[in-house]
């Protein structure tokens, strides 16, 4: 694989009001596939068989394990088609239940060994029905835990799969790998749970792979492995150091977190009004071999390789943001977010959370250095923490709307669309303490403003009606529990009600639809009570790994007070 640093010297690169544009048709030639191998990322078997759509999802095959090299299962894929050159949905089925074996065969039976059926966490919750309901989600996490086999270590070629030596909770469902930001909030509920262990090790697994790879993959496959997700391993062990005290931890992990930490400022900045900002993107050429079909389908309105590709990378872009997809990254010809997958623009688009999450590494990076006596170090980060704090509010806080809001760098102008991200800052604190009080009255005006209250299930995640599962009225679990934190963070009597009804409506929420249903959901519906999500690329996912771990978070912070009648629900008042 080329490395990114080295990728990046050799490129033609331009610069455009001072922008740095990528689009370069020789540049986007010499890019690479996903990754190298010609089973998983890229080549004429992947595409043969994830465009006779054998698989309702795209996902399946390229998570199923090769039952020979990949040598020899091209060299036997070349002779069944030499046979048949134009073979038929079944006959490809067929070829490919006789070539791999089923998605999951790379895990072991596994179950925690720091389980603890009733973690103390159940005796701050004084409604039953939301203790019984913690103690459900508790159980949960022994049905997501995951194991990768010792064979896999020894045998990578004939997986997809990311080894990593220590267990792993997943989110559920399609999702049987390790998701990167997914972590943070299934880290918040293990530590809650008092599966301290667990969570170390998923951390070391974490860290071994930045080790390996220079960032965190999207997710625990190869075929992730050439974008991330938003970076919140710095702040997941902060959370572990805050819960165990064990600050020599932190002094271990420091070097490795400013490994990643450099891998962002590094690899994706741009240059606004004179600050350094941060922005998603892609380095590789091709669909994303997950969603391959997919993909494919939508580029088929480009008319250019090079502008398939372009379209390419912006999927893959927002993939890497956690948000895909939204009308968030739609960009019209007048600068709107109207649109389809066609309009997104991504790359082009400097967003709130990155910026404030890049904000909290380097300011958790410095304290972990101060914990090591290195003052240098310490000096340098809470620097560069300054640095991205002024550029967050001097270039993303816009004074009349009352939040932070996205830059849109094609038209040079921030972005006045709703999405919870415009409060981000909140949550990391990545603000001016000394503005404190009229930060929180404007913030207050404008949520009032955007009628955020007016939804019984949650706050949505656009009020764009697109289709897509990023936009309204989907409602997902970590921006809920982002606004909720933040507003608390605040510190007003105002803000922290606000949180503390947030958190009553979430909570009450999953609480409903777990009781219909048995399930915690993936996403949810603003427009109900209880009501669970949809849109998207594939079906409602159910587990769920952050979902529980946000429910976890709050009934430990507001388990005294939160009902499961609702009755304290501001929202069944009006």
């Amino acid at each position: 694989m080329i490395g990114i640093l080295s990728l990046l010297l050799i490129l033609p690169c331009v610069f455009v009001n001072g922008y740095l544009i990528t689009n370069d048709v020789e540049y986007i030639s010499k890019l690479p596939p996903p990754c190298s191998s010609e089973i998983y990322c890229h080549g004429r078997l992947l595409e043969t068989i994830q465009l006779a759509h054998i698989y309702a999802d795209s996902k399946t095959f390229v998570d199923m394990k090769l039952k020979q090299s990949p040598a020899k299962t091209l060299e036997i894929f070349d002779e069944f088609l030499s046979k048949n050159p134009d073979p038929s949905t079944e006959d490809l089925k067929k070829w490919v239940e006789s070539n791999f074996e089923e998605p999951g065969s790379e895990f072991e039976n596994w179950k925690p060994d720091d389980f603890t059926k009733n973690p103390a966490v159940l005796d701050k919750i004084s409604d039953k029905s939301f203790r019984s309901f913690a103690y459900d989600l508790n159980g949960i996490w022994n049905d997501l835990g995951r194991k990768i086999k010792k064979e896999v270590h020894e045998n990578e070629e004939l997986y997809s799969i990311i080894y990593v030596e220590n267990p792993m909770i997943v989110p559920g469902g399609r999702f049987r790998e390790f998701y990167y930001w997914d972590s943070y909030w299934v880290l918040r509920g293990l530590l809650l749970s008092e599966m301290t262990h667990t969570a170390k090790g998923m951390l070391e697994n974490f860290f071994s792979i930045v080790l390996r790879f220079g960032f965190i993959p999207n997710g625990g496959r190869i075929y992730y492995s050439m974008r991330s997700q938003p970076p919140l391993l710095t702040p997941m062990v902060k959370t572990y150091v805050d819960h165990t005290k064990d600050f020599e931890f932190a002094v271990k992990a420091v070097d490795v977190l400013a490994l990643e930490f450099d891998y962002w400022m590094s690899n994706h900045t741009v240059m606004v009004k004179g600050h350094k900002m941060a922005v998603y993107g892609d380095k590789s050429s091709g669909p994303r071999p997950e969603s391959y079909r997919e993909d494919i389908e939508t580029a088929n309105g480009f008319t250019t390789d090079e502008d398939k590709e372009e379209h390419y990378s912006e999927l893959k872009a927002a993939a890497e943001s956690g948000m895909d997809f939204s009308s968030r990254w739609f960009v019209d010809a007048e600068g709107g977010n109207n649109g389809t997958l066609a309009n997104l623009k991504t790359r082009s688009i400097v967003p709130v959370e990155l910026n404030a999450i890049l904000h909290w590494n380097a300011k958790i990076i410095a304290e972990f250095y101060g914990y090591a006596g290195n003052i240098t170090k310490q000096t340098e980060y809470l620097e560069i923490a300054k640095q991205i704090l002024d550029a967050v509010n001097e270039v993303l806080w816009d004074e009349e709307t009352g939040a932070w809001l996205d830059y849109d760098l094609i038209n040079q102008k921030n972005r006045p669309f709703f999405v919870p991200t415009n409060l981000a800052p909140l949550w990391m604190r990545c603000y001016d303490v000394t503005k404190r009080e009229h930060i929180a009255s404007k913030v207050m005006k404008y949520i009032n403003n955007t009628r955020l209250d007016d939804y019984p299930g949650g706050v949505p995640t656009t009020l764009v009606k697109s289709g897509e599962q990023w936009d309204w009225p989907n409602v997902w679990a970590p921006l809920q529990h982002m606004l909720i934190v933040g507003l608390d963070n605040l510190g007003t009597k105002e803000s922290k009600e606000k949180a503390q009804d947030w958190a009553q409506r979430w909570v009450l929420s999953n609480y409903l639809a777990y009781k219909e249903s048995g399930h915690m959901f993936e996403k949810y519906m603003a427009t109900e009570l209880g009501g669970h999500g949809g849109g998207g690329e594939y079906e409602v996912q159910t587990g769920f790994g952050w979902t529980n771990g946000v429910i976890l978070d709050l009934l430990d912070h507001y388990g005294n007070v939160l009902s499961s009648s609702g009755s304290n629900l501001n929202y069944l008042k009006h």
